[in-house]
């Protein structure tokens, strides 16, 4: 087995903007450098950590890959065992050919959800893939969506060669943490990937759970990456954070589609509204945790007459802005987030907001259904 470099060599990052030189290797970002001096919440970089989407893509005769690698996990106080880092899946000719789960790595351990972290410095750990179909092949490692992970170091026994262009279509996807989808049961398993999958295109996915807020520097990273396709997912967070009300929320929509206009005045852009929530259809947040661990929501129903966001609200508004828009703009798209994953599925809910493993998958299914039909708006 012999070494390859991860930085300046054949293997190619994608899904990440930014690569981050650590004290062991190499940390994958989901926003690029320039981004971190705009956000003071360190939720923000966290999520950015999270490699949703990321993978290592190569060519290679090898028969065995070794991949070293750094997680970090989350542990509360009173849990035994740290938070599961999730699992690596390795495609080869873009079929599953191995999944093993992620070692435990740095462990940050902490009173309660958004308290101060402490970190209990650990070690990389390698994952092997033995037996692989022999000749020359595209592999791909998929990273766990859930779990900032360095990669250390990987080792083949064979050749390693960069890939090769296949003339795949970019699709760059932003939404909350029902894009990243951190309860996926792997990193193929998020439903934009299972979409891009039977779509055939290649997926970057800048989802921010938590922070998904039109801010504008994600705004200006769309605008100046490559993109052939754009679909956003807008509402959730900002329900239930509060973070707009109706007479903000339609300006701060129109302000993120023009940025991203100014840099693909064509490109075919679908908004998406949000998922079911049932706390969240008629009552404003914001959302807190109840005693059965799912979420409820705090607001005052009264207060949406005065302009604070229910679901009911933002997805009318969405669609409302996207119908003006069309005038001048007919390569602009609207889906309704309920067609994704509806009311009469809250069972798949586990906590009254994000979806099942299960659920995530056939999102990706109804996704790739609606868009990439031969009249849908990535046909």
């Amino acid at each position: 087995m012999r070494g390859v470099p991860l930085v300046g060599g054949p293997v190619e990052f994608r899904g990440a903007l930014d690569l981050e030189t650590t004290r062991v290797g190499v940390m994958p970002r989901r926003l690029p450098a320039w981004t971190k001096d705009q956000y003071q919440d360190p939720s923000v970089y966290g999520v950015t950590l999270m490699p949703s989407g990321v993978r290592l893509v190569f060519r290679t005769d090898a028969r065995s890959l070794e991949f070293e690698v750094l997680t970090s996990t989350g542990q509360l106080d009173g849990d035994p065992h740290p938070r599961p880092p999730g699992m690596l899946e390795l495609l080869v000719d873009g079929a599953l050919a191995g999944r093993r789960r992620a070692p435990v790595g740095n462990v940050l351990r902490m009173a309660g959800p958004g308290a101060e972290q402490r970190l209990i410095p650990g070690e990389p750990g390698t994952v092997r893939f033995v037996g692989l179909q022999a000749g020359m092949k595209n592999v791909e490692l998929w990273l766990p969506q859930q779990t900032p992970t360095e990669l250390v170091a990987l080792r083949a026994d064979g050749e390693v060669l960069a890939p090769l262009a296949d003339g795949r279509r970019n699709w760059v996807h932003y939404g909350s943490s029902i894009s990243q989808c951190i309860e996926a049961d792997g990193p193929t398993g998020t439903w934009p990937v299972v979409a891009a999958a039977l779509g055939g295109v290649e997926v970057i996915n800048l989802s921010q759970a938590g922070n998904a807020l039109l801010d504008p520097y994600v705004a200006r990273t769309i605008r100046d990456m490559p993109a052939d396709l754009i679909s956003l997912k807008v509402g959730i967070n900002i329900a239930s954070l509060c973070a707009f009300r109706l007479r903000t929320f339609g300006p701060a929509v129109h302000g993120f589609l023009d940025t991203i206009r100014d840099g693909h005045p064509d490109v075919p852009l679908l908004l998406i509204s949000p998922v079911s929530c049932p706390a969240l259809e008629e009552v404003p947040g914001p959302t807190s945790m109840g005693p059965d661990g799912r979420v409820t929501a705090l607001g005052d129903p009264a207060d949406v007459a005065g302009g604070a966001l229910s679901l009911t609200v933002v997805r009318a508004e969405l669609a409302r802005i996207v119908a003006a828009r069309r005038a001048s703009d007919p390569h602009l798209h609207h889906l309704d987030g309920l067609e994704l994953l509806g009311p009469d599925e809250a069972d798949d809910l586990a906590d009254g907001l994000h979806p099942t493993a299960a659920a995530y998958r056939r999102m990706g299914k109804r996704f790739a259904a609606h868009a990439f039909a031969s009249d849908g708006p990535f046909r």
